[in-house]
């Protein structure tokens, strides 16, 4: 269920398609991929210097996490995400996602559930003021960058994605202290996928995203190293420690500090 729904995160969507629809297409594609690494390098680093866990997840479920970038980084050879790429990701998200949560099979349990109270009113609530918010962000994100010259690409894969996604931490440290590293886990693994499934595709569709050489040649390759890098760590040690955690969150220092350099150069 973590893996299934934890991704689901319309905040980072909306704010990919409002970046989109204010010509920041450096910006909307650093949504997803600056948010897919800030993850899988930094939420996964902090936590485990937070709270170190063990999570032995199938190796099938960190085979399936690792590859779910590769498409989108084959879709963006042509320095662009086509309405066509748009619905290729989506399928590619839909197969993926079944995919992991057919091979973590073995790991479902028991958990207490609460329902919610008027959930309709929740959803539409939230819609609304996502939908309010995501266009206030376009907006701002357009008027910074016209305003202090920053790139829009550097900044929607640091800052944006960073200030986005930071709940993240939380979400990852806090069962691994009651012991759940797989929720933990699980969590980071179904949020890239939608990062690099849905919500790439659904920005693409929404509007057709081109892709500027920052993107293609930086933060789209880092991306793909993030997720893996992430993958393998989890499967040789079943789990992170603060070592792990120290190595992935200097190795986010370092993908900062060259977006960065990449950046005042270009």
């Amino acid at each position: 269920m973590t893996v299934l729904l934890s991704g689901f995160e319309l905040e980072n969507l909306a704010a990919g398609i409002a970046a989109n629809a204010h010509d920041l297409p450096g910006a909307a594609a650093g949504t997803f991929l600056g948010g897919t690494t800030f993850l899988a390098l930094a939420v996964a680093g902090i936590a485990a210097l937070l709270s170190p866990m063990q999570a032995r997840l199938p190796s099938a479920v960190l085979g399936w996490t690792a590859a779910a970038p590769v498409p989108l980084l084959v879709l963006s050879l042509d320095d662009r995400l086509s309405r066509v790429d748009g619905a290729l990701l989506l399928a590619w998200f839909a197969i993926a996602l079944y995919a992991i949560s057919r091979s973590a099979k073995d790991l479902m349990g028991q958990d207490d559930f609460r329902p919610r109270r008027r959930p309709l009113l929740r959803i539409f609530g939230g819609l609304a003021a996502l939908t309010a918010g995501g266009d206030l962000l376009g907006e701002g994100l357009r008027r910074v960058v016209s305003r202090f010259d920053i790139s829009s690409t550097l900044l929607g894969n640091t800052a944006l994605a960073a200030s986005v996604e930071a709940e993240e931490i939380a979400r990852v440290a806090v069962p691994a202290r009651h012991g759940r590293g797989e929720l933990g886990f699980a969590n980071v693994a179904g949020t890239i996928v939608h990062f690099v499934g849905l919500n790439a595709g659904v920005i693409a569709l929404v509007r057709p995203l081109e892709l500027d050489s920052q993107t293609t040649h930086l933060h789209l390759p880092v991306t793909v190293g993030a997720v893996a890098t992430l993958c393998v760590l989890l499967f040789r040690r079943q789990g992170l420690g603060k070592t792990e955690g120290a190595a992935l969150l200097a190795l986010y220092g370092a993908y900062v500090a060259v977006a960065i350099v990449v950046a005042a150069g270009g």
